[in-house]
């Protein structure tokens, strides 16, 4: 039996809606559903009509079908970058050694972990808040380091990773300002900041990633559409193949890098959503 009073939830929705919510009557569902108690209840609308993130808020997001722990000042896993994630499962050979690099939470490691049979996961953040969060969601037997890009990783991983995920930061500095309000004032900085034309760090794991990958191996990253063509030659130049894929479903672009050598890989990627 519901805690909560029938008329609760249309009152939920009018502070929403006030406060700028578009999607209130969806929002005013998942927080009945996830309060514990009318004190924890009015504590979330309160903390959502302020501006946090939902996902704050409510301390999960849903991301290829699973709950995502999200604490609160770590970046929010975005639905697009599922997109990343099947096309990272569609060139993963069998049991592979997968890197999951600016982590986050852990998302997209831990979803692509979930949908093979059996994985060798590692992942990376600089941000010690994300560190705690994506140790929560990747769990045993995968393991999360601390620091700048590759830096802590064991150096054993190098020559033999598969999948190199690195959902990089790719907004151009100048841009990160006129991102939303719950981006801009509730997510780290270091997780939005691409640098002049967003690619400033991407280009700095393109420059490592050869060493790392295995011969056959695969770099993926999230751009913006217009980004992609100079992420492409980016990868080129450092030493991949590329190629770029795009959902239009999702509203996602992936640039794919492979190093040279070794088998085929055992399944293939679409351009597809």
């Amino acid at each position: 039996m519901s805690v909560f009073p029938p008329s609760a939830r249309s009152s939920i929705v009018s502070t929403l809606r006030a406060a700028g919510c578009v999607f209130a009557e969806d929002e005013a569902g998942l927080l009945l559903s996830t309060a514990g108690s009318p004190a924890a209840l009015a504590a979330m609308v309160e903390r959502r009509a302020a501006g946090l993130p939902l996902e704050h808020v409510l301390g999960w997001a849903e991301f290829c079908g699973r709950r995502i722990a999200v604490d609160p000042g770590v970046f929010v896993p975005r639905r697009r970058s599922e997109f990343l994630v099947r096309q990272a499962a569609a060139l993963a050979p069998a049991d592979p050694v997968v890197v999951d690099l600016c982590c986050g939470t852990g998302a997209l490691g831990a979803a692509l972990a979930a949908c093979l049979d059996r994985v060798e996961l590692h992942a990376a953040d600089v941000e010690p808040a994300a560190v705690r969060c994506a140790r929560r969601n990747v769990g045993e037997p995968g393991r999360v380091y601390e620091g700048d890009l590759f830096a802590p990783l064991p150096a054993a991983l190098r020559g033999r990773v598969d999948i190199l995920l690195a959902n990089v930061p790719y907004v151009p500095t100048k841009d990160v300002e006129l991102l939303p309000a719950e981006a801009r004032v509730h997510e780290p900085r270091v997780a939005l900041d691409g640098g002049g034309d967003g690619l400033d760090v991407m280009r700095r794991v393109v420059a490592q990633a050869p060493r790392w990958l295995a011969p056959g191996g695969g770099l993926l990253v999230e751009t913006s559409e217009r980004q992609a063509a100079r992420a492409a030659r980016t990868m080129g130049d450092g030493g991949l193949v590329p190629r770029v894929v795009t959902s239009q479903e999702l509203y996602a672009t992936v640039v794919i890098g492979i190093r040279p050598g070794g088998a085929p890989l055992s399944r293939t990627a679409t351009a597809s959503g």
